[in-house]
């Protein structure tokens, strides 16, 4: 008798793999925020699983740009700040803060979001390929040491900084810089072209004595990591990149200018505000159009830094004086003071037609990407002057503190696309009564910068030439495209959750 037939099943399906999980942990400051925001739109638009981990206000800040895109990130409000802090219940941005005094209680506070940051990661059916946090937030990168999971730290200034910044702590030369005078000058070491620094010209974040323990667990975060991601490009800084790559022992991942990836005028108009495309916008671009190309000078200082009364009027006269159209952002707290409101409504009488104020928030990449903005009088954050450059856009460079002294050198020195207003000494984050600059000072260096001549023609041409390269870096190919591709590719795997 023949045995019976086997009988035949078919294969269980194969479960489709899950994309890989990022989750972001950006610090709460915009300049912060915003790139990494970014960065999580871009690994979204690759075909990741996003999450960005903040703050409840920084969500609502943040999400309209998302949403405009399109895209699947997911935002994660973890409850700020915690109990016990002298914060005040609504301060969940460096911004917002309105004493110097509030900034060590700010980061403390932060550092206690490492318990729900934990619960979070846990209660995930995977645990995430990778997290991404900021250099200042080393509480995060505890929590991926803790459960095991791959982490990469971001750090928001230029490779030219970072790598000053790196071997400044491995050579002892903050020590050195202490314990010289203000003007000594002192070289970096290691560095592939000449920098000098002196004490009055910052050379780092949280360099004070009073932040020794802060930075010292950042910079063993940073030691520890397995990677650093970077908001520039090889064709802007390949020197420096590999120089940092070298010194870091690790890989770094160059992936910006990440501005662009908002490529629409709703996510480039909203992109840091969640009410962007608004009035107050239109009425910016309106006024735009009516202008020649490259004829306007944009003036904005940031998110942070905040200008007495007596400095505000130097910079207005100076604007005036120099009879260049001109676009001037005023922060809402240095334009609430009674005698700046009375100064700019005279102001802005007599120069109806010529300038504009714009109080408060501005859009400031439709403003860059105008072709009638020919300049821009920035405080040389990274973001900032990366935007102008991705424009094309050449820069009067007035820095404040931290890594801005040293983007300014890139900028004026190494790349060719700046000129300085000459400052030389930092102002405190949340204000400073000195007057820096004078009204002569900006009539000096917007003439420079907007009324020809070689070089001034010299650094408009090199500032639309890495312009041409950024989007070049940015396209399928193209060196910042490919590297994403490899740091998606390295982290891919999604983890396994341990029960």
């Amino acid at each position: 008798m023949a045995p019976p037939a086997q009988q035949s099943f078919p294969a269980a399906a194969t479960p489709p793999p899950q994309p890989p999980h990022f989750v972001l942990v950006p610090l709460v400051a915009q300049g912060h925020l915003i790139p990494l925001v970014d960065l999580g739109r871009l690994l979204a638009g690759r075909g990741a699983r996003v999450s960005v981990v903040t703050t409840p206000l920084n969500v609502v800040r943040m999400r309209g740009a998302a949403d405009h895109a399109g895209l699947p990130l997911d935002f994660v409000e973890l409850p700020f700040p915690p109990p016990g802090y002298d914060l005040p219940p609504d301060c969940q941005s460096v911004d917002m803060l309105t004493d110097i005094y509030q900034f060590f209680p700010l980061f403390d506070a932060l550092s206690d979001l490492a318990g729900p940051l934990d619960a979070y990661v846990r209660a995930l059916s995977q645990r995430p390929s990778c997290i991404i946090y900021d250099w200042s937030n080393p509480w995060a990168a505890n929590v991926a040491t803790s459960l095991g999971i791959p982490r990469l730290f971001f750090y928001g200034p230029s490779c030219f900084f970072s790598l000053c910044d790196a071997n400044a702590t491995e050579h002892g030369l903050f020590e050195r810089i202490a314990a010289g005078d203000d003007q000594e000058e002192h070289l970096v070491p290691g560095m592939p072209v000449p920098v000098k620094v002196t004490k009055t010209t910052p050379l780092g974040f949280i360099t004070e004595p009073a932040c020794e323990r802060m930075r010292d667990e950042a910079m063993e975060a940073m030691r520890t990591a397995d990677g650093v991601v970077v908001n520039t490009f090889q064709d802007l800084e390949a020197q420096f990149i590999a120089c940092y790559e070298a010194v870091l022992r690790k890989p770094v991942w160059t992936v910006g200018p990440l501005s662009l990836v908002n490529r629409d005028s709703e996510t480039t108009a909203s992109r840091g505000n969640a009410a962007g495309v608004n009035n107050k916008n239109k009425a910016i671009t309106a006024w735009l159009d009516e202008q020649a190309p490259d004829s306007v000078v944009y003036v904005s200082f940031g998110s942070i830094s905040r200008k007495p009364p007596n400095q505000l009027f130097e910079i207005g006269h100076g604007l005036e004086d120099s009879g260049k159209p001109f676009l001037w952002v005023v922060k809402e707290s240095e334009a609430a003071k009674p005698e700046v409101q009375e100064w700019l409504e005279a102001f802005e009488k007599r120069t109806a037609g010529r300038g504009l104020v714009v109080r408060g928030w501005a859009p400031q990449l439709v403003v860059l990407s105008h072709p009638a903005v020919g300049g821009f009088v920035t405080h040389c954050g990274w973001n900032s002057l990366l935007e102008s450059i991705v424009h094309g856009v050449p820069v009067v460079t007035w820095p404040h503190f931290a890594d801005q002294f040293l983007n300014e050198k890139l900028a004026v020195d190494v790349l060719g696309v700046g000129v300085r207003i000459g400052v030389t000494t930092p102002v405190l984050v949340l204000g400073d009564e000195a007057v820096h600059v004078v009204q002569e000072d900006i009539v000096r260096v917007v003439s420079a910068m907007m009324s020809g001549g070689e070089g001034a023609d010299e650094r408009r041409r090199k500032a639309k030439e890495y312009g041409e390269k950024a989007h070049r870096a940015m396209e399928k190919g193209g060196s910042s495209y490919e590297d994403l591709t490899r740091l998606i590719e390295r982290f891919g795997q999604s983890g396994v959750k341990e029960h």
